[in-house]
């Protein structure tokens, strides 16, 4: 068996080293709260994210980076994307000189505006080609409950991506590859934030019309701006676009959809961030992405729109229908 380190204990770090362990891996998880490792290790649960989920024999948890670190060929990182940058810095001297490292993020860093694989380059020294990013319809207790998915691992290198697909593929989790970070990537991210869009329209009250049209308008609207910065247009049609669009906007068990829908019944965005236990990468995202859709001259109205609920400029109620229509001039579809 080799040897895996998961870096963060939240549902998906937790989940993705069950994953991992399910396929075989010796696999030990680096908690940031020693009492989350202590309940792992002694328990076999994580109570505070998986109540109800018995983790493998051969999953680990641990407080000590430097444990979870030694000996590891893969690490696998489930931290939050902000605070991405100050974890990679101090990891990353500790890693096995050769060892891949795979995000298992989805956001973009905020002040910055890079994609996680970029900082991951950036401030961990990391080498791109042993950089791998991990995207697809993945919900997190779903896969817990070993309900059958896919996902997509994305690397320059394409030794690395089939390395991290091993790793990963078991009988209920299948990871396919491509040679599309950016793509991939930006899928994952963006996807977020569409459905936040979806939540809101909920909340507000609005069908399944209003929902689907958003959903159809918003994988142009991803597609547009990924294409934008060099992915290659099909990835948004597979498992790290259209695949994970679909689970993130029709799912309750989704942070973002249901951060949207707590918008969409009249919470602040502050009152929405402080009930939530867990974090919905698509709130930071929308700032930074907006940035970034501005400087290649991209067009987003969805995305636009969700900022100005997030800041307080529009009311919910007053833009639902400008979700599904944001022109009243005739365009193509």
């Amino acid at each position: 068996m080799s040897s895996v380190a998961v870096l963060g204990a939240g549902s998906w770090g937790t989940t993705f080293a069950k994953v991992l362990a399910d396929a075989g891996c010796d696999v030990t998880i680096w908690a940031r709260r020693s009492e989350v490792a202590r309940e792992i290790h002694e328990t076999r649960r994580n109570s505070g994210y998986l109540r109800s989920i018995n983790l493998p024999a051969n999953l680990d948890a641990t407080d000590s980076l430097e444990k979870a670190l030694e000996g590891a060929s893969q690490v696998y990182v489930a931290v939050p994307s902000q605070q991405l940058r100050d974890t990679i810095a101090i990891a990353a001297p500790l890693m096995e000189p050769d060892c891949l490292v795979i995000s298992l993020m989805k956001g973009v860093e905020a002040l910055t505006g890079l994609r996680m694989s970029e900082v991951l380059h950036q401030a961990g020294g990391i080498d791109p080609a042993r950089i791998a990013v991990l995207s697809g319809p993945n919900l997190a207790l779903e896969i817990a409950k070993e309900q059958p998915t896919a996902a997509v691992a994305s690397s320059l290198d394409k030794q690395t991506a089939s390395a991290v697909a091993s790793a990963s593929t078991n009988a209920y989790f299948k990871t396919f590859i491509n040679d599309d970070v950016v793509g991939t990537e930006f899928g994952g991210v963006l996807k977020n934030l569409i459905a936040v869009a979806v939540g809101i329209a909920d909340g507000v009250g609005y069908g399944e019309n209003t929902k689907a049209s958003i959903i159809t308008r918003g994988l142009a609207e991803i597609t547009d701006f990924a294409v934008a910065f060099g992915a290659q247009p099909q990835t948004m049609s597979g498992l790290a676009g259209l695949g994970d669009l679909i689970a993130t906007c029709e799912s309750p068990l989704s942070r973002n959809n249901s951060a949207g829908r707590l918008l969409g019944q009249g919470h602040s965005f502050t009152d929405v961030v402080r009930s939530m236990n867990q974090t919905a990468e698509g709130l930071a995202a929308v700032a930074p992405v907006l940035a970034l859709a501005k400087s290649k001259g991209v067009s987003m109205p969805i995305v636009t729109q969700v900022g100005q609920v997030l800041d307080g400029s529009r009311d919910p109620r007053e833009l639902a229908p400008h979700f599904a229509t944001d022109s009243n001039t005739p365009e193509g579809e």
